[in-house]
């Protein structure tokens, strides 16, 4: 047998090659797909025989399961519905990237439950799950029209390199697989890395492309706190919110990013580099917390997407962010409990500010309360 090869290059329409990916691993055969890192071979997880030749393929040890390739780091919750606090934050911050996650699967609800026995040993033999999510356009286009879970692993023998390019591929497993989508040489030509989660507890089982302390780093608690130009309420909430959380740890305000807590602000319609306003900064002076050097940002989508929780002043500016990122709704609160705003002091008074700030704070210390910090604590 000899694998079909289809030039992504040369080829006149994607989307001819996106469905002729997903008839191949939907009739059962083994395709070799690009990823950002290395290339990959994968075998749909509903046709078992497919997963029994990948695994005969690879020559591999039971030690060393197959993964699964999934579209998001949602669709994870399929696979794993309790998901820990920390999977989920390392999952939201670099997928689509070169992490992959090994996960407990014990949770009824899993849908790898649902697989054939067969399938179910070449991937959670051990009772964990390997999951990734592959930064390239066209592998995610194939993983979004595929019927069911693809299993995924380098496109190599045991032993030997994973294939960075095509012709790699084609030389190393082209006389074992059906097809081979040639991408031209991968983006990064190194291995994801590997990271065993188990509860809140991280292990580095493979450092590939992101070295250990990126993904310690991705296990950090990020809260953020808007308003709209990040000059005046979310500058004095973000002071109040870290002294709040630095009480409950029992650590200094100038601790907190050591620990692994990060406090920020940010406004809807910010200009970036402005100041907090000059009654806003003496507001803090009172309460013991310093924002002198507080330089206004507007929300990006990098915040948005790294963010545990987001309190908004109103609730006009928590529906503007979901608006535009539907995947922070469950995250994104008003500082309200009740849903109500906070008023804008801009241009009032000191006293104005004041009493803003009391009740920002007051709303604060309920919050607090309600964050996974166990971690840290």
């Amino acid at each position: 047998m000899t694998a079909v090869i289809l030039d992504l290059k040369s080829s006149e329409d994607p989307r001819d090659v996106v469905h002729q990916a997903v008839e191949a691993l939907a009739a059962g055969k083994i395709i070799a797909i690009p990823t950002e890192t290395v290339y990959g071979l994968a075998a749909s997880a509903l046709h078992p025989e497919a997963v029994q030749r990948l695994v005969e393929l690879k020559g591999r040890s039971p030690d060393k399961p197959l993964a699964f390739a999934i579209k998001s780091a949602d669709d994870a919750l399929d696979y794993v519905p309790n998901m820990s606090c920390v999977a989920r934050r390392i999952a939201r911050r670099s997928w689509p990237g070169p992490i992959t996650l090994v996960l407990d699967t014990d949770h009824p609800d899993s849908v790898i439950h649902r697989l054939d026995p067969s399938v179910r040993e070449a991937t959670i033999p051990q009772g964990t799950v390997g999951l990734r999510v592959p930064d390239h356009e066209l592998t995610l286009q194939i993983m979004r029209l595929c019927a069911g879970p693809i299993v995924l692993t380098s496109a190599n023998l045991s032993g030997d390199s994973p294939a960075v390019n095509g012709s790699e591929v084609q030389e190393k497993v082209g006389e074992y697989i059906d097809l081979i989508l040639d991408d031209g040489p991968v983006k990064f030509g190194e291995a994801s890395s590997v990271v065993r989660v188990e509860d809140n507890e991280i292990n580095v089982l493979r450092t590939g492309l992101v070295d250990e302390e990126t993904i310690e780093k991705l296990t950090h608690f990020i809260a953020l706190v808007v308003c709209t130009g990040n000059t005046c309420r979310s500058p004095m909430g973000e002071g109040l919110l870290a002294q709040r959380i630095a009480e409950r740890l029992g650590i200094s305000m100038g601790a907190l990013e050591e620990k692994g807590v990060t406090v920020m602000s940010a406004g809807i319609a910010a200009m970036p580099g402005a100041p907090a306003a000059d009654q806003a900064i003496e507001a803090m002076r009172q309460a013991g917390i310093d924002i002198s050097g507080h330089q206004s940002q507007p929300i990006t989508g990098r915040l948005a997407k790294f963010a545990d929780v987001i309190l908004t002043m109103t609730n006009g500016h928590r529906q503007a962010l979901i608006s535009h990122w539907p995947m922070l709704e469950t995250r994104t609160k008003t500082i309200r409990r009740d849903g109500g705003d906070v008023s804008d002091p801009i241009g009032r008074p000191l006293a104005v500010y004041r009493s803003t700030a009391e009740q920002i704070d007051q709303q604060l210390s309920e919050w607090v309360q309600t964050f996974d910090l166990s971690r840290f604590e």
